[in-house]
């Protein structure tokens, strides 16, 4: 009779033997997992490592706060609009669907997808804009959300504990990249948390530095996050009146339609087609060629629309206002501060040692939701939404 205590083990090695079995040659198997510490309960658990990455992801207050995060439309009236919440599940939607057909770990796939935004700041890309320029003149280097999803999950939370996720998940995370076109990504395998470090410190100091993931998972997702987006924001725009679909360029519509689900599909399709028993995952020529095509549209009619950067000034504005009022407030050591109650109380002395004071804003504004980043800010200077 088996004893109880020796099940899980059994069942680690009976879902190795499957991903054996199932996954491709080149795909991330569970049982490479590698940890900064080793994590002893993990010989009791029926989870794989990445299984257990993204139970962690889920469970932490930063996915929570998803709930409230600008996608790409902020102070919108309007309760269909994509908030960063449903991206990341679409992200994970489709890049599992793309990793099942092509022999992939899907735990893993999961895991980067739930985690890849949760660094982003309230109000979206020109949140981030306007608090990296703040981090900047502050001395503590560039912010990007994708370095800040890796500090959250490796550093904040859990008081400062971090949850000590796989490298593999982590590395995706940070290697996401959804804003550049790839025709083809090919993994860089011989990474190590030294070269996370690296990678991330030289992209702090560089933003324009390209980073690669290590895992055909990792560039799967990255893939896929540009899948989720591109057709979403399309629809969105059409939602709030701001396009057309006959706006939408003949040439892209001619290769990939012109609705979200035609668009996902086609793209999906010929990711799989032309990444099916490769060492690497691509998109055709001809499909890449339609996407960048898209892409600038987006850019230039969405994106950029004067209709969507109607509040930027005071949103930018606001930015600046927070944040020198908490590093005031970290100098004076004003404890009734919201930075001392919400975000500092019974942090870890790891935390506290290695962060300076511009750090530690930075974590605490770039973790707000919209509604509490406005909550903070005086009330006759909070911008009022916008119906659509």
């Amino acid at each position: 009779m088996v004893k109880s205590e020796s099940v899980p083990h059994i069942v680690q090695q009976a879902l190795n033997q499957r991903e054996i079995d199932y996954l491709c040659p080149i795909g991330a198997f569970s049982q490479h997992g590698i940890r900064r510490v080793s994590d002893l309960h993990e010989d009791t658990d029926f989870r794989q490592p990445f299984s257990i990455d993204g139970d962690r992801i889920l469970h932490s207050l930063a996915y929570t706060r998803y709930i409230d995060k600008t996608q790409v439309f902020y102070l919108v009236q309007n309760d269909h609009i994509t908030h960063r919440v449903l991206h990341v599940q679409l992200v994970s939607k489709i890049a599992r669907t793309i990793g099942r057909f092509i022999g992939l770990n899907e735990d893993l796939i999961e895991a980067i997808s739930l985690g890849h935004d949760i660094g982003h700041t309230p109000f979206g890309h020109d949140g981030e804009t306007y608090l990296s320029e703040i981090c900047c003149a502050n001395g503590v280097g560039s912010f990007l959300h994708n370095l800040q999803s890796v500090q959250f999950l490796d550093r904040v939370e859990r008081k400062g504990k971090g949850w000590n996720l796989c490298l593999q998940t982590l590395d995706g995370i940070l290697c996401h990249d959804g804003e550049i076109h790839n025709q083809r990504l090919e993994p860089l395998r011989a990474k190590t948390f030294e070269t996370l470090e690296s990678e991330m410190a030289a992209k702090q100091n560089n933003p324009a530095i390209g980073l690669t993931p290590m895992t055909l998972e990792g560039c799967v997702v990255r893939m896929a996050d540009t899948v989720s987006y591109i057709g979403r924001d399309i629809e969105d725009a059409i939602r709030l009146n701001m396009i057309r679909r006959s706006d939408l360029p003949p040439q892209s519509v001619k290769v990939l339609g012109s609705t979200n689900g035609t668009i996902v599909y086609r793209l999906v399709m010929d990711i799989i087609q032309n990444s099916f028993q490769n060492t690497y995952t691509a998109f055709s020529p001809e499909v890449s060629d339609a996407l960048e095509s898209l892409k600038a549209f987006n850019l230039e009619r969405i994106y950029m629309s004067p209709k969507i950067k109607s509040h930027t000034v005071v949103i930018r504005n606001l930015f600046h206002l927070l944040f020198e009022r908490y590093l005031l407030d970290i100098e004076k050591e004003n404890q009734n501060s919201a930075i001392f109650s919400r975000f500092l109380k019974d942090m870890s002395f790891g935390y506290l040692s290695c962060h300076r004071p511009a750090e530690i804003v930075r974590d605490f504004i770039a973790g707000m939701t919209d509604r509490y980043f406005l909550a903070q800010c005086p009330e006759n200077l909070r911008p009022s939404p916008r119906p659509f």
